[in-house]
């Protein structure tokens, strides 16, 4: 049996909006690097609600970058963000990995202004997703 599309993107933006709260959370706390990458993880989730909700049955990938284009084939607005908020992807590996920033460790790289910039770009997918359930 199908699942009725709007109640599974539903399920999605919740997710997205709870991993939200903590994004801000360890933004607040000074853990930088877990909110760039949870600020990728949460548009993410955002976008995969707002295409479920479209009727999309399966919906893979990780690319905030490409989930936009996708969401764009729906509403035109999303390829409009999809360069604005494609930077979210550069978050997806470096933020977790000391081999993806050679030299170095994520906790030492990632600064509040970055992580401040990462959460605005998460609000404003979740927003811009949350207008369509609207």
């Amino acid at each position: 049996m199908r699942k009725d599309p709007k109640i599974e993107g539903a399920r999605w933006l919740q997710q997205a909006q709870i991993d939200l709260h903590w994004c801000r959370h360890l933004r607040d706390q000074g853990a930088w690097y877990l909110a760039c990458f949870l600020a990728q993880q949460v548009a993410e989730k955002a976008l995969k609600a707002f295409l479920y909700a479209q009727g999309e049955e399966l919906v893979i990938g990780h690319s905030v970058r490409q989930l936009c284009a996708h969401a764009g084939v729906y509403d035109p607005n999303f390829q409009q963000t999809l360069s604005r908020w494609g930077v979210l992807d550069s978050y997806y590996i470096p933020t977790r990995y000391p081999n993806g920033l050679p030299g170095d460790i994520p906790a030492n790289v990632y600064n509040q202004e970055v992580a401040d910039s990462a959460v605005q770009l998460a609000v404003e997918v979740v927003s811009a997703v949350e207008a369509h359930f609207a």
